[in-house]
């Protein structure tokens, strides 16, 4: 989550106090965590820390070990750039690159003290990355996004596109939200999308698409890229909602879009970027929805529609 991400989001998110010596939040009470979530809901890069609860009788779930933290990789901030995932047909994306960036890692909550490093993201200084959210059967956030990502990389790599994973359950943590931006950037990437899913309140219900807002400062500017991006978000929102039937969230932004300022995946991206939360996992219907394998295959097939879209129109 973009910490409604991401994200990664209450109609401008209050800015927060930082975090009291805790480096992870760990919430054993739903409710706890729903009162806590519009305190902290902007921690860092639009994510926030929380860690499995206990899976609740008869609640979906899926294993946790579906993306297993792999032995022995470098470290995230000497790990080799991601290399694409060339085309395994031809069509309508022939040449073009898409980044699509799974948001957190399912290993950052063994990582808390590299994932809390500050980065630079030009108008603020935040943590590296977060831990991501959960449904309340402990399905995480972090699988939810890696697997949506590959199955929509697997759409587009079949429409012609090259295809750049920001990470690809390779890594024991991260990367940082300044280098995932960077990613993008070096791949010289034609679109990007951030995959995130909310751990809002339990009552809040939807998806929204995160849009950049004009940022200039230090390492971060936008100029070139918001008005790409808002294409592409609007675009996002339209075909993601076709695909899924899910509703527009009830809880932050207008009519399934929010724009921000306060997220280093975005202010540093240099590439059209939006971010989607594609639920609430602390919401019931929407957590049945993201632990179901056909309604994540639907979640992909809109985001595969939408980057289409978005190039097809000469963007």
């Amino acid at each position: 989550m973009t910490g409604t991400a991401s994200d990664t989001q209450y109609p401008e998110r209050p800015r927060r106090a930082r975090r009291l010596g805790i480096a992870v939040l760990v919430c054993t009470v739903p409710a706890l965590c729903a009162g806590g979530w519009f305190g902290w809901q902007a921690l860092a890069d639009g994510a926030r820390p929380s860690a499995a609860p206990p899976s609740a009788a008869g609640s979906p779930a899926e294993p946790t070990a579906a993306f297993p933290e792999p032995a022995g990789p470098a470290p995230a901030s000497s790990a080799a750039a991601p290399s694409p995932s060339a085309p395994t047909g031809s069509g309508p994306l022939n040449g073009r690159t898409v980044l699509l960036d799974p948001g957190h890692n399912p290993g950052n909550a063994k990582h808390t003290s590299e994932i809390n490093r500050q980065v630079d993201i030009g108008n603020a200084r935040k943590e590296c990355d977060t831990t991501g959210t959960s449904t309340n059967a402990g399905y995480s956030e972090a699988q939810f996004t890696l697997d949506v990502a590959h199955r929509a990389r697997e759409i587009l790599r079949q429409r012609g596109a090259s295809v750049v994973l920001t990470q690809d359950g390779d890594r024991p943590f991260g990367p940082c939200i300044d280098e995932r931006a960077r990613i993008g950037n070096e791949a010289k990437a034609d679109a990007a999308v951030s995959v995130h899913a909310d751990g809002a309140p339990a009552g809040a219900h939807g998806f929204h698409v995160i849009m950049p807002g004009k940022v200039a400062a230090g390492p971060a500017d936008t100029t070139a890229i918001v008005d790409p991006s808002h294409r592409l978000g609007e675009l996002l929102r339209d075909r993601f909602q076709q695909a899924t039937g899910q509703a527009y969230s009830d809880y932050i932004g207008k009519q399934g879009l929010d724009t921000r300022t306060d997220l280093g995946g975005l202010n540093l991206s240099r590439v059209p970027k939006v971010f989607i939360e594609c639920g609430n996992m602390r919401h019931s219907e929407d957590a049945q929805h993201m632990t179901d394998p056909q309604w994540r295959q639907k979640a992909a097939e809109g985001i595969a529609e939408a980057v289409t879209a978005f190039l097809a129109a000469g963007s």
